[in-house]
């Protein structure tokens, strides 16, 4: 038992315990948890794989050539600290002043408006 608190007797224990117990059994017949749903069957579904060589609309050459082409965009790595010589460097510096004036001419109003909403939700509207 806790230092200093009044003792209780261990028939006050586990009527306690009863009382938890009984409280989580009736939350538990209040909102009974859903049964997992059943698995779906396999009938009907589709399996994407490879494509058949007879339908392709592409030809190999140029299948080659667009998966060469995404592999070397796979491996671009964006660098936030690129300088303004890279393609990162001048995207940045160019949506700078956009971004700027974008800000000024909505970011008070749109700041306005969710301080607003969350007043009144706080309050209680």
């Amino acid at each position: 038992m806790s230092e200093g608190g009044p003792e209780q007797s261990m028939e006050d224990v586990l009527a306690s315990i009863k009382r938890i117990i009984s409280a989580d059994v009736d939350a538990a017949r209040r909102f009974p948890v859903a049964p997992p749903a059943a698995p779906v069957p396999d009938e009907g579904v589709l399996e994407l794989g490879e494509a058949p060589e007879s339908g392709s609309l592409i030809s190999g050459k140029t299948a080659e050539a667009s998966k060469a082409a995404l592999a070397a965009l796979a491996g671009v790595m964006i660098d936030p600290r690129a300088g303004d010589n890279t393609l990162d460097g001048l995207v940045r510096e160019m949506l700078r002043p956009m971004l700027k004036q974008w800000l000024e001419a909505n970011l008070p109003e749109l700041v306005e408006r969710v301080v607003t909403r969350e007043v009144a939700r706080a309050i209680g509207r």
